[in-house]
């Protein structure tokens, strides 16, 4: 039986794919395919498609703005809408960078935003095309860098504080003793006493910095969220604070457990329930808890397998935090409460992020404040990292 002779490569028919393109495809599953939002509009700044990326960020489906303005998207005041109608009159591509986007279900998420002409047959603008770069993780890894430096200095400052702090203020605190049992009157009584609370108070702050010299490792053992969230709220409840705070819980049942160190969480969760009620004592309101899975954000393994997240948020009613004082939140012994540490939420971003977390916050002046704690959902023991990437 014969063989077919082979035709040398240079020499043999070229085999063309079947055709396959935009134009054979479904246009709407290939602009959902990809990982940047995109934004299509008309000659009139309407809206013609949006793909789900952008969806997500915006959180707003298609359907509920097809044929809206742009500035339905996110104002009027919005750069985006400002760069879109820019873009339209002028006939040439236009960029920002770094834009927030407020959400109402999410952490406010900071998006590069790139703005191209779409044109007729005649060469005339009739359109544009939006495309968003979520930029959110990528700052939220650098500001978790910088807050890893942070605690690390802390330490270091903690450490030297205990040696050079604890031992004189021991000395310090024997004496007033003494002084206050040999006492002849009252008045000496009360001043030596009052060196000793005012040593014992200094010995506790000390002790509550400490925390961030501390390289112990998490006492991990399975989790159910809600339960420690509940324990939280039951503590809170016999709070005299919280007497004029009503509290409202959001829970997904859908929650699986997950490994973490249940008394670390309990200590970051308490801390921002009592913040929050602090905010509200003196005018009331409510305190909403909320979990929910997080489809935006996964950590991965130093091995490559993907974590998915979960998050809960603390929201208050309150007075809100102006942006000078917002800043600066998170910062040791940075406090505006007449008799606070400055140490609760310091605590409590340290251990979200020991756990592979991390901890946001936003607020503002007169309409309350947010905070949102993001967990992987570890089912082994495996040490994570962030992911340099956002997993989609």
């Amino acid at each position: 039986m014969g063989t077919a002779a082979r035709l040398p490569l240079a020499h043999r028919p070229a085999v063309h794919p079947p055709r396959s393109s935009l134009l054979s495809r479904d246009f709407r599953h290939v602009l959902d395919a990809l990982q940047a939002g995109v934004i299509v509009l008309d000659s009139l700044a309407r809206v013609e498609e949006i793909n789900a990326p952008a969806s997500r960020f915006l959180e707003l489906p298609l359907e509920s703005v097809q044929g809206a303005p742009v500035e339905r998207l996110l104002g009027a005041d919005h750069a985006m809408a400002r760069l879109a109608r820019t873009v339209l009159v002028s006939g040439l591509s236009a960029q920002e960078s770094d834009l927030r986007i407020e959400r109402r279900h999410d952490a406010d998420a900071l998006v590069d935003v790139a703005a191209s002409p779409l044109f007729d047959h005649r060469g005339d603008p009739n359109g544009a095309v939006l495309v968003l770069r979520d930029r959110t993780l990528q700052k939220r890894l650098l500001q978790l860098e910088n807050e890893r430096e942070r605690f690390q200095g802390i330490g270091q400052m903690a450490t030297g504080l205990a040696h050079e702090i604890k031992n004189p203020l021991g000395g310090i605190r024997g004496a007033a003793e003494l002084l206050a049992r040999r006492a002849t009157d009252d008045k000496g009584r009360e001043i030596a006493e009052l060196i000793v609370r005012e040593s014992t108070r200094i010995a506790a702050l000390v002790d509550d910095l400490m925390v961030f010299a501390r390289t112990d490792d998490l006492r991990l053992r399975t989790v159910n969220i809600h339960e420690v969230l509940d324990g939280v709220l039951a503590l809170l409840s016999l709070d005299a604070q919280a007497a004029h705070t009503q509290v409202e819980r959001s829970f997904d049942p859908s929650l699986p457990e997950f490994l973490a160190d249940a008394d670390r969480l309990t200590q970051v969760f308490l801390n921002l329930a009592r913040n929050a009620v602090q905010a509200l004592e003196k005018t009331g309101g409510k305190l909403t808890v909320t979990t929910r899975m997080t489809l935006d954000h996964r950590v991965t393994t130093p091995e490559g397998r993907l974590v998915p997240t979960l998050a809960v948020w603390f929201e208050d009613d309150g007075p809100g935090m102006p942006d000078d004082v917002l800043r600066q939140a998170t910062t040791p012994f940075f406090t505006k409460r007449v008799g606070g540490t400055g140490l609760g939420l310091a605590v409590a971003d340290y251990w979200a992020t020991r756990h592979g977390g991390a901890l946001h916050l936003s607020s503002e002046v007169g309409k309350g404040t947010r905070v949102r704690v993001t967990l992987p959902l570890r089912r082994s023991e495996e040490p994570v990292r962030p992911r340099g990437e956002e997993a989609r």
